[in-house]
C-alpha cells in the first residue's frame, strides 16, 4: 500500500561514508513509528471496548443533548444513513492499509520479497483463524467460515494490500476505484432470486441473496443478522478499496514531502470523498449493512480526515501526551478486541463490581463501566511496559 517515489540514481558514485550514511537514514525512516496511528486506532478500539458503555453509564445520571447525541452515534444505524459507530469497521480497514508500507519497508531491511510474502500469508491466516476464533467462543459452536467478523475481511484486505505494495500509487488508485466501480455496477444490474436488480430494500438485495445461497444463514446469531439485515460474502469486497485508500496515505505519510504537502492530499482526497459520497447518496443509498459504494467513499473520506486530524494534532504539532492512553490501547489493539470474547474478562470483573452497583443506584452503570475500562487499560499498560504486543 504504498505510493513510494523512485529514487533517481546517480551518474556518480557516492563514497562509502555517503553510503553508509543513507543505508542509516533509510533504516531509520523505515523503523520510524507513526504515532499517530497508533493513538488512532487506540482512539477507534476505544469506544469497542469500553467507551460506549461508559458514555451509557453517563447517560444514566441524566439526559442532556451533548450525551444523548453520542449515544446515538455509538450505534449502527437501522439500514440507511451514517453514524460514527457506521465509520469504526472502515477506520480498521484504513489504518490496516497505512500500516502496510511502514512494516514492508522495515522488514525489506532484512528480508527478500518471497520471505515478506510467506510472512503475510501466514499473518493472512492467523487473522482468518482468530476471526473464526472469536465467533465460535461468541456463538458457542465451531464456525470456520464467518466473515461477518471483521478479522476475516481485514485478512483478505490485507493480503490485497501486501501484493499492491510494490505497485506504483497510480496502481494502487486504479484497482481501489475499479472495485467501487464494479461492486456498484453488480448491485445495480444484477437481479437477485425474487427480487430485481438495483435493490438496496432490508432482506431483498443482491448481498442478502448470496449469502442464503451459500451460507444458509442457518446458526443462532443470523437470527438478530436476518432481522438487521447484515452482508457478509459480497460486501467484503468493497471492503478493500478502503484499505487500498490507507495504502496510498501510508505511502504518502513514508514519502519525502512536506507535512503541509502532505496534511494537504489527505484533506483534500477526504473532502472530495465526501461531497463524491454525498452526491452519489440519492442514486446508491448509503448502507453499511451492504457496504454500497456511496458508503464505502464517504466512510473512507471520514476515516482519512479523522487520521489526518490526529497526524496533525500529534505528529506535526508534537502534542503527544494526552494520546498516551490511546496508544497504550492501540499498540495492542488485536489484544484488545479478543480480550474480551477470549477471557471474558467483563464477566470477572462484574463478579467483583456487580454487589456495588446494585447499591449505587443510578451511579450503578458509570461505576461498573469505569472499573471495566480500568482494568482492562491496566491490562493493556502491563503488556505495553514489558513490551508484550500481540500481532498476527
Amino acid at each position: 500500500m504504498s505510493s513510494r517515489s523512485t529514487n533517481v540514481i546517480p551518474q556518480i558514485r557516492a563514497s562509502n561514508s555517503q553510503q553508509l550514511e543513507e543505508k542509516a537514514s533509510g533504516s531509520a525512516q523505515a523503523t520510524a513509528r507513526l504515532v499517530s496511528l497508533d493513538a488512532f486506532r487506540g482512539f477507534i478500539m476505544f469506544w469497542i471496548v469500553g467507551g460506549g458503555s461508559l458514555m451509557v453509564g453517563l447517560q444514566a445520571l441524566g439526559h442532556n443533548r451533548v450525551i444523548d447525541t453520542i449515544i446515538y452515534h455509538l450505534n449502527h444505524t437501522p439500514w440507511e444513513g451514517l453514524r460514527f459507530y457506521d465509520c469504526i469497521w472502515p477506520c480498521f480497514m484504513l489504518m490496516v492499509g497505512v500500516s502496510v508500507p511502514f512494516s514492508y519497508s522495515k522488514r525489506s531491511l532484512t528480508q527478500t520479497y518471497p520471505q515478506m510474502l510467506v510472512h503475510a500469508l501466514k499473518r493472512v491466516a492467523v487473522l482468518f483463524l482468530l476471526g473464526s476464533l472469536r465467533e465460535s467462543l461468541h456463538l458457542g459452536s465451531l464456525y470456520v467460515v464467518e466473515i461477518s467478523s471483521a478479522l476475516q475481511p481485514i485478512a483478505i484486505a490485507y493480503l490485497v494490500a501486501f501484493l499492491l505494495v510494490r505497485k506504483s500509487a497510480r496502481f494502487q488508485a486504479a484497482v481501489g476505484a475499479l472495485i467501487l466501480v464494479g461492486y456498484a455496477l453488480l448491485l445495480a444490474f444484477v437481479p437477485a432470486p425474487r427480487v430485481g436488480a438495483g435493490s438496496y430494500k432490508l432482506n431483498a438485495n443482491l448481498v442478502y441473496a448470496v449469502d442464503i445461497a451459500l451460507l444458509g444463514k442457518t446458526h443462532p446469531v443470523n437470527q438478530s443478522e436476518i432481522l438487521e439485515g447484515w452482508g457478509t460474502v459480497l460486501s467484503t469486497i468493497p471492503t478493500i478499496s478502503t484499505t487500498i485508500l490507507g495504502l496510498l496515505i501510508g505511502g504518502l505519510l513514508r514519502s519525502s514531502r512536506s507535512a503541509q504537502s502532505k496534511m494537504k492530499i489527505m484533506a483534500v482526497t477526504g473532502i472530495a470523498g465526501l461531497a463524491m459520497g454525498y452526491a452519489l447518496s440519492p442514486v446508491i443509498p448509503v448502507v453499511m449493512k451492504m457496504w454500497t459504494t456511496s458508503y464505502g467513499i464517504l466512510t473512507a473520506s471520514w476515516a482519512c480526515l479523522l487520521l489526518l486530524l490526529f497526524y496533525w494534532i500529534i505528529d506535526v504539532r508534537g502534542y503527544r501526551q494526552w494520546a498516551f492512553p490511546f496508544v497504550v490501547i492501540g499498540v495492542n489493539a488485536l489484544a484488545a478486541y479478543l480480550g474480551g470474547t477470549v477471557t471474558r474478562l467483563h464477566d470477572i470483573v462484574s463478579v467483583v463490581t456487580r454487589g456495588a452497583q446494585a447499591t449505587l443506584g443510578p451511579f450503578g452503570p458509570l461505576f461498573g463501566a469505569l472499573v471495566f475500562l480500568g482494568v482492562e487499560w491496566l491490562i493493556l499498560y502491563w503488556m505495553y511496559q514489558r513490551k508484550i504486543f500481540l500481532s498476527a
